[in-house]
């Protein structure tokens, strides 16, 4: 039988050009993880959904233009009033910095399967409604080249507000975890993902450190010759639980969908 769950949140929150500073112990994990330093990741984004007057954290993901957010298809593949936050950091509390942009369109990958997360595909775009303005805490997140493939065991983070523990609470600061890729040779053999994982996903982690509930559409954040890219859009983990290992958390590989995100971009880029 199929194990997997994906990772979407339901927690309800009262509606309310700096390299990130990742911490370099490494023995602490988001499933564990630690809580990164203010907006130092500035492309990370908060999805949520408006309903009677609260806004609720459904997912993350990543600016990737300033009228555009990258994330997962599972996070918006229902009719939602949605609701982008930039610049976010606690989910409870109000600093300033934050921006708060309602999507304008909803474009999921045309072959996208709701019952099939593991056929792949889960990805999907977001069109806001007015473009974000780009400052120290607000940033574009860098995409591969189209086709790249990460090397095994490259130095990944990924980043949400998800659940710290299998079943736990969600986190109101954002978090942070150091995963490092598993190469797909490694990720798609019988006593890892076997044939769920496709060449088409990333997979990062497998031990103590993992993605959790609520860090769907998130970002896999990877150091390339001393630059972060968003190599990655979290898609699902295993039901056995977020750290289950051998089970990475597995990933919408970015660079396999290039070419789709410019064909929906270049459609509505000056609308």
């Amino acid at each position: 039988m199929l194990r997997f769950l994906v990772l979407t949140s339901l927690a309800a929150i009262v509606l309310a050009e700096d390299q990130p500073r990742y911490l370099e112990d490494r023995r602490e994990r988001v499933v564990g993880g630690e809580v990164a330093s203010p907006n130092s990741w500035p492309w990370q984004i908060a999805l949520q959904y408006i309903s009677g007057g609260y806004a609720y954290l459904q997912c993350g993901g990543t600016l990737i233009a300033r009228d555009w957010v990258m994330t997962a298809a599972h996070c918006v593949d229902s009719d939602r009033t949605w609701r982008v936050v930039l610049g976010e950091h606690d989910l409870y509390s109000i600093s300033g910095r934050e921006q708060f942009l309602s999507v304008s369109q909803v474009y999921i990958h045309p072959n996208w399967n709701r019952y099939n997360v593991a056929n792949g595909y889960d990805i999907a775009l977001l069109k806001l409604s007015s473009p974000a303005t780009l400052n120290s805490y607000v940033q574009l997140g860098a995409l591969p080249p189209s086709g790249e493939i990460l090397p095994n065991n490259s130095n990944c983070y990924v980043t949400g507000w998800g659940a710290t523990s299998t079943g736990g609470s969600m986190s109101g600061e954002l978090k942070q975890a150091y995963l490092p890729s598993v190469d797909h040779e490694t990720c798609s053999s019988p006593d890892w993902w076997g044939s769920t994982v496709k060449t088409t996903m990333v997979c990062a982690g497998g031990g103590a450190e993992s993605g959790c509930d609520g860090d769907s559409g998130g970002p896999l954040n990877c150091l390339i010759n001393g630059r972060y890219y968003v190599h990655g859009v979290t898609s699902f983990g295993s039901s056995l639980g977020c750290n289950t290992i051998r089970k990475p958390t597995v990933f919408t590989r970015v660079s396999a969908y290039i070419d789709w995100m410019n064909s929906v971009s270049m459609k509505n880029v000056f609308i």
